[in-house]
């Protein structure tokens, strides 16, 4: 599909831009490891770097999901739902940090053509039922593309510190 919507000026540029510079900071923190330091958790939390990167990737996902077809795309807020979120954040037998960047590459380039070829960054949908949204309240695709930067920025600052625990390396400074 070509659009006439032009990314490489305006809002949608800005926003893939600063989309972009966020995962470049994650992807970064993973530069030069090996699937077994990916897997690591180096400091008290449960969180490694492989399952940071597997959840911004799973996050993303499921606000394009969103964008497209509304609060079923987000799933549920109970119990079994959020056990299968957990699982989000670790390194499972047979992932590969390879395999995690691939897959996050894909999910980065659905994301991006459908800035792109979106028609309307306006166009929202009521957001799914759970304690942490506010009753009644609709994202626009422009909330949720700020809240995926969010995210990702928030997730590539973890991954920093994780990093700099594991071995010293420092994304930044």
């Amino acid at each position: 599909m070509t659009s006439s919507i032009n990314t490489e000026t305006g809002e949608r540029s800005d926003l893939l831009e600063s989309l972009n510079r966020h995962r470049s900071f994650l992807r970064f923190t993973v530069r030069d490891l090996t699937d077994e330091q990916a897997a690591e958790r180096p400091t008290r939390s449960e969180l490694c770097l492989g399952g940071l990167l597997k959840h911004v990737a799973a996050t993303e996902q499921g606000w394009v999901n969103f964008m497209m077809d509304g609060a079923t795309a987000l799933g549920s807020a109970d119990d079994a739902d959020l056990g299968d979120r957990a699982l989000e954040f670790s390194m499972l037998k047979g992932e590969t940090l390879t395999g995690l960047l691939e897959a996050y590459d894909q999910v980065a380039a659905r994301t991006d053509e459908l800035v792109a070829t979106l028609p309307d960054l306006d166009i929202s949908h009521p957001l799914p039922a759970a304690p942490w949204f506010e009753p009644g309240a609709r994202w626009s695709a422009r909330r949720v593309l700020l809240h995926i930067i969010a995210e990702t920025a928030q997730h590539a600052g973890h991954a920093d510190i994780l990093r700099e625990s594991l071995d010293g390396a420092k994304t930044m400074g």
